[in-house]
């Protein structure tokens, strides 16, 4: 059965949640004609995309991201937005399995009309994040959703790949363990927009007070990724809907003063350049190891180098050769 793409493209920017949920899953499938076919529909569409605001969050497991989410989105979705909540949920490399239990969290959200949750694996690679996000992401700005939130699920390179494709990149951290700035990595400072402080309510909210001061300080001592920008720390409680709005007038601070010097689209011209390379990165790779002469050899090439037989430079230098040959 052959899919009518103008017709898929015409419902979904009515706003027809079903057609969004096709043109998602035709994004997502790995087959060769579905992905010619997704390709067609998102050029169909350009015009429809680039108009929403794109917020990336992460936090380490348990610093109430989700909860953060529902009711921050809740009040969004109240002063009149459409949002689309999109979480990043590595598969697990060793199961192959993943965790969508996000829909399920986002009690609030998962309700309201005017919201849209799609909890999306990523695969087994990291461009899984960077092309079935992003490509959602559009798809989601065509249906009229004008706030997309992307959550990451915490520790690694996907907070890099989440930062490379959205407007405002929100880092929540915990109070009060006493070592708030030890297992921080110094590059998620350095991508980070703002850093928020949540479960700042009862008798956290002393020890919340005093880690956003450490990550005020810490921000004193780093170079900003903006010159236009310094990122702030704020306090806040998902949970109890407070510091929210202070929340959101930060963000749309920052792009206020992020396209009146001309950086807010500077960046996203620069974040389509850098997808562009991701994507070919990875279709290389991809191409790369289903060489037939590589698969053959690869098995014995990583024995000998782990067995300290061969070098990793003469095993790479086989692998291209064998690549070029091709």
């Amino acid at each position: 059965m052959t899919l009518d793409l103008d017709a898929l493209a015409t419902a979904l920017k009515a706003g027809e949640r079903a057609a969004l949920g096709r043109a998602i899953t035709l994004v997502e499938s790995k087959r060769p004609d579905h992905e010619d076919q997704a390709q067609q529909l998102l050029l169909s569409l350009t015009a429809a995309t680039g108009k929403a605001l794109r917020i990336g969050i992460t936090g380490v497991p348990g610093v109430g991201k989700s909860t953060t989410i529902d009711t921050f989105g809740s009040n969004l979705t109240a002063a009149g937005h459409k949002v689309a909540v999109l979480a990043v949920d590595p598969t697990s490399q060793r199961s192959g399995g993943s965790i969508l239990g996000d829909k399920t969290r986002m009690t609030a959200l998962s309700g309201d009309r005017n919201a849209f949750i799609r909890p999306s694996p990523t695969g087994t690679t990291l461009g899984g994040v960077t092309r079935r996000t992003r490509e959602t992401m559009l798809l989601c700005e065509a249906a009229g959703f004008d706030i997309i939130i992307v959550e990451t699920v915490g520790i690694g390179q996907s907070e890099t790949a989440v930062a490379d494709m959205v407007d405002f990149f929100l880092v929540l951290m915990l109070p009060g363990a006493g070592d708030e700035l030890q297992g921080i990595k110094k590059g998620v400072l350095e991508i980070a927009d703002m850093i928020a402080v949540n479960k700042a309510d009862g008798d956290n909210e002393p020890r919340a007070n005093a880690a956003a001061s450490e990550y005020r300080a810490a921000f004193n001592i780093l170079t900003p990724q903006s010159p236009n920008w310094a990122p702030p720390v704020i306090t806040i409680s998902g949970l109890q809907n407070q510091g929210l709005d202070a929340l959101w007038t930060e963000i749309e601070r920052h792009r206020e003063v992020l396209t009146g010097t001309g950086e807010f689209q500077a960046r996203r011209k620069d974040q389509r350049v850098r997808w562009m390379w991701a994507m070919l990165e990875e279709r290389v790779m991809t191409r790369f190891r289903q060489n037939a002469a590589v698969k053959a050899r690869l098995n014995d090439l990583e024995r000998d180098v782990s067995e300290g037989r061969l070098t990793p430079v003469l095993a790479v230098r086989e692998l291209m050769e064998m690549g070029e040959k091709a």
